[in-house]
């Protein structure tokens, strides 16, 4: 393993979570990435934190709130700068005198550039870890409301199912009931029986009803 792997991976034992090639864990049956509170070391937010609105990350506000100076922000941003503009192909030791050549020449102390850059990343360590937290209450308090509304819709579909048995046990009983009056009728006649439904201020005749 090479003197450049074993640095980057020592850096991201520190600060970040180090990219393995895997999928990440995920909080169960969700997207939502599971991160370790205690995997790094963090920044102490000295202000309220902004939230990611839309998952867009307001990163001035975020090294603001954990009190980077914003002149040592600017000098970090503009030594990532002059990396940039460096070929890509230059060896590594002739790309850091280049840098910290002209660093040296803005007066820009190297340590402070250090500092600032540290400084950042254990700000959006703690911003990633702020945030995985209140993902978990909103997942928690979902997670909850969505059993209590699947209780409720539980209990409601028991009580369409009761209701719609005890229909079907009305239905069948007054078609007994029915069905035993039927044979009184019957025994007295057809004609009998329309002749007093006719005649009967009370009662409607099938007639009258067809015409309505």
């Amino acid at each position: 393993m090479s003197d450049k792997r074993n640095w980057g991976s020592t850096v991201l034992g520190w600060f970040v979570v180090q990219n393995d090639g895997q999928p990440p864990a995920t909080v169960e049956g969700t997207d939502t990435p599971v991160v370790d509170d205690t995997a790094a070391l963090t920044a102490t937010f000295a202000k309220d934190i902004p939230a990611a609105q839309g998952g867009r990350v307001d990163f001035d506000a975020v090294f603001d709130a954990a009190g980077i100076d914003a002149e040592m922000r600017a000098h970090c941003t503009k030594a990532g700068q002059l990396l940039a503009t460096l070929p890509t192909q230059a060896d590594p030791a002739v790309k850091k005198q280049i840098v910290e050549a002209s660093l040296k020449a803005f007066g820009v102390p190297i340590a402070k550039i250090i500092e600032a850059g540290v400084h950042e990343v254990q700000a959006l360590e703690g911003y990633i870890q702020a945030d995985a937290r209140d993902t978990r209450k909103v997942i928690e308090e979902s997670r909850r409301r969505i059993a209590q509304h699947e209780d409720e819709i539980s209990q409601i579909k028991t009580v369409m199912a009761q209701r719609g048995d005890e229909q079907q046990a009305v239905l069948k009983a007054c078609n007994d009931c029915k069905l035993e009056i039927q044979r009184v009728l019957e025994f007295f006649g057809q004609e009998a029986v329309a002749r007093v439904v006719r005649e009967s201020p009370k009662l409607i005749s099938p007639s009258d009803q067809k015409a309505k």
